[in-house]
Formats: structure tokens, sequence, C-alpha cells
């Protein structure tokens, strides 16, 4: 009785099993369902290509790239002269303001002399047009200094946008190998799911003769539930894995795209590591843009020091004054003139900038250092991942041949006679009253 229950118990644990796995298998298959039925080639080079194409982020440095641009231009604008117009349209009776703008327009008279309209005018009006102009000679080189900042920071957004190039090209691939590998994980969950479902059919005809026990049926149940879990789980990890290669592109998560497997297997290379550092700490793009934004980091410290200098302007303007808004009728003028100009004391403000730009400049070349040791260690990891990729390649390879040799023997043994399958038979035994299994 204790038999029984113990089966009893263990069968209604197979049942649960399998009935939540029954509901995870209509899941799934529902999803699939809703999946497209066609998915279009895919190769690794067609994946990098439209990722470089579409992908935001290379979009966003892009547009980094043009603002820095940008910048170049609006730090020369600063050695060319500003000009400006305008136009302007008053009327009052202020005293002086009457005055004024009659003198401007030349349209002062002997009458306006008299003490009533000196000290009460009446209303008048005045269109104003005018053109001026400044021109910065000399401002202790600042502008010199601004022009280099924005090309060191120009260069160091076009190291960005290298930077970024090699980032999305490196998430692409891993990604595309992602998806081929859960690709391949779903085929050996679907073998060994047809695996597992064989090995029931052979234990059930089995109990079904009486050359097996119920717990060898239920164990088989068992493992045929784990196995078709494994190929649920499969599924779901190779649909992630394709919507991660299609958001690496730049693509709707669900785009039709399927890997296609390299042809060639390629072995994979050994280099020096210490070729590798040396090459990494002169080609990484991220530590030229750093190098870029020191150079930069410098400039705007002698911005700072510029402001102590003195700065020589130049300006000039004309003017037209007329009592209407078309012209005629009125007077022009102009007037130009050249202003030094020198700062005595600006509260310590100078000074403070000053040391603000130069603790910059410490952190930045702080950071240098630090990149430096991130770009080291990244290519150790890298260094000692390929080369334990490399060994266990070889040792998967042997395996391989191994476990292929393996089979031919035992086939050629098999087919010579030299191994047979044994039967087992159940017995009761007269003094226990267990079943007893052996061999015929």
């Amino acid at each position: 009785m204790q038999v029984m229950s113990r089966n009893v118990l263990r069968f209604s644990g197979v049942g649960w099993v399998l009935g939540m796995t029954a509901i995870c298998l209509l899941l799934t298959q529902s999803m699939l369902a809703q999946a497209p039925s066609e998915l279009s080639p895919l190769s690794v080079s067609q994946a990098v290509n439209i990722a470089l194409e579409k992908n935001p982020l290379k979009k966003a440095a892009l547009a980094d790239t043009r603002a820095a641009s940008a910048g170049v231009l609006e730090a020369r604008s600063f050695l060319m002269p500003h000009l400006t117009f305008s136009e302007t349209a008053t009327r009052g009776n202020d005293p002086v303001y009457v005055f004024g703008s009659k003198l401007r327009q030349q349209r002062f008279a002997a009458d306006d002399f008299t003490l009533n309209r000196l000290n009460t005018p009446l209303p008048y009006g005045n269109f104003s047009t005018r053109f001026g102009g400044t021109w910065n000679l000399f401002d202790s080189f600042a502008s010199w200094h601004g022009i280099r900042r924005a090309q060191d920071m120009n260069a160091a957004a076009a190291h960005q946008l290298d930077r970024t190039s090699q980032e999305i090209v490196f998430r692409v691939v891993q990604a595309y190998y992602g998806a081929l590998l859960a690709g391949k994980q779903v085929e050996a969950a679907d073998q060994a799911e047809k695996t597992a479902k064989s090995i029931l059919d052979r234990s059930q005809g089995r109990f079904d003769s009486g050359v097996a026990v119920e717990s060898d049926l239920l164990s088989a149940k068992v493992r045929l539930a784990a196995r078709e879990q494994e190929l649920i789980r499969a599924r779901n990890n190779l649909a992630l894995a394709l919507a991660q290669l299609n958001t690496a592109m730049g693509m709707p998560a669900d785009s039709p795209y399927q890997p296609v497997a390299p042809a060639v297997d390629r072995d994979l290379p050994a280099p020096a590591l210490a070729e590798m550092e040396q090459k990494a700490l002169a080609n990484r793009p991220d530590l030229k843009r750093i190098d870029a934004q020191q150079a930069a980091q410098q400039q705007s410290v002698s911005i700072a020091k510029s402001s102590f200098g003195p700065r020589l302007n130049a300006f000039a303007g004309w003017e037209m004054d007329n009592p209407t808004f078309v012209a005629g009728g009125g007077g022009n003028n102009w007037l130009g003139g050249v202003e030094l100009q020198f700062d005595i004391f600006q509260g310590g403000a100078k000074r403070a900038a000053l040391s603000r730009e130069r603790a910059l400049a410490d952190k930045v070349a702080a950071m240098k250092q630090v990149a430096s040791d991130g770009v080291r260690l990244e290519v150790r990891q890298a260094y000692y991942d390929q080369d334990s990729n490399r060994q266990q390649v070889s040792v998967a390879r042997a395996s391989i041949a191994q476990a292929k040799e393996s089979l031919r023997i035992n086939q050629d043994r098999y087919d010579g006679g030299l191994i047979t399958l044994k039967k087992r038979r159940i017995a009761v035994k007269p003094t226990t009253g267990r079943p007893s299994i052996s061999s015929m």
C-alpha cells in the first residue's frame, strides 16, 4: 500500500507538470502564430550597414558633429566686423527730444529759438534710419583661443562619432551571433524533445507488455515535460534575441529578419597582448576624443588669462532722420571712433574663472588616465576571452571527432552482431512478493 501511495503521489505531480507544460505550449504557439511567417535572410554585413544608417545613436552622434562644426563658424565670426540696421519711429514733446530731432533733420530755424518753442514745443515726430558697425581689433588673443577651442571640440565630436560607430557595430555583431546561438539552442531543444517523446513511447510499450514498472513510465513523462519546458524557453529566447538584433540595427523589434549562419568556420587568431594594448592606446577613438577635450580645456584656460588683457574696438555709424517715413526733407550724419578698454577691478571674478578652468583642466587630465587604464583592462579582458574561446573551440572539435568515431565503432559492432539488445523480465519472488528485474 505504501508503494502504491508513493506512485499515486508521483503520478499526480507528473500530471500537474504536464498540465502546466501544455498551457505554456499553447501560449507559445499562439505567440508564434502572430509572428511573421516569412523571414528575410540577413547577413552580418547587411545588419551592420543597416545599423550604421538607422541606429538612433549614430544619428545623435552625427548631430553632435554638425553642432561642433557650427561652433567653429560661430567662433570665427568674432574676428569679423558686426553690422546692424535699425528703423525707429518716435513722437513726443520733450524739449530736448524736439530740439535734437529738428537739429538732426536739419530743419532747425531761427523761430525755434523763441522761449515758448524751446520750453513748451508742440509734439514732433522723427523717423530714424541707422546703420552701425563694430569691430573687435584686439582682445588679447581671446578670439583666437576660442577658435582653437572650437576646433578641438569639433575634433572630439568626430572621434566620438567613430567610437559610436564602433560600439554600434559591436552590438550588432554580438546580437547577430546571439540570435544564431539562440536558433541553434532551439534546434537542440527540439531534437531533445523528440528524443524524449521516443523514449516515452518505448517506455509505454514496455510497460504495456509488462517488462517495465510504472515508475519507469512516469520518469519518461517527467523527462518529456522537462524537455518541453526547455523548448519553450529556447523559443522565447530566440524571439528575444531577434528583437535585440532589430533594436541594435535601429529597426522595429518585430522586423522580419532572420540571421544566416556563416558558411566558413574560421579559426580565431592569437595576437600578442602587448601589441594589442599599444594599438588600442594609439587608435581608440575615445582616447583621441579625450585628448581633443584636454586640448580644448587648455584653450579655455588661455581665454581666461586673456580676460586680464586690454581690448581695442572700432565702431562707426550712419544715421538718417526724416519728419516722415518717406525719405526726404531730412538730414543725415555719421560717427566713428576707436575705444580701448581695460578692466581694473572686477571683484575677483576673473581670477575665480581662471581657477575654475585650471581645475577643469586637471580633471580632464585625470579622466584621461582613467580612460587609458580602462582601455588596457578592456583589451586584456577581450584577449583572455578570445584565448579561452579559441581553446574551447579546439577542445569541442576534438570531442566531436571522438564522439563521431565512437558512434562509428558502436555502429559497426552492432551491425556485426557484437552488441545485442537485452530485454528485461519481471519475476515475483515467492518469499517477499516484490517484483524483481532480470536480463534475458
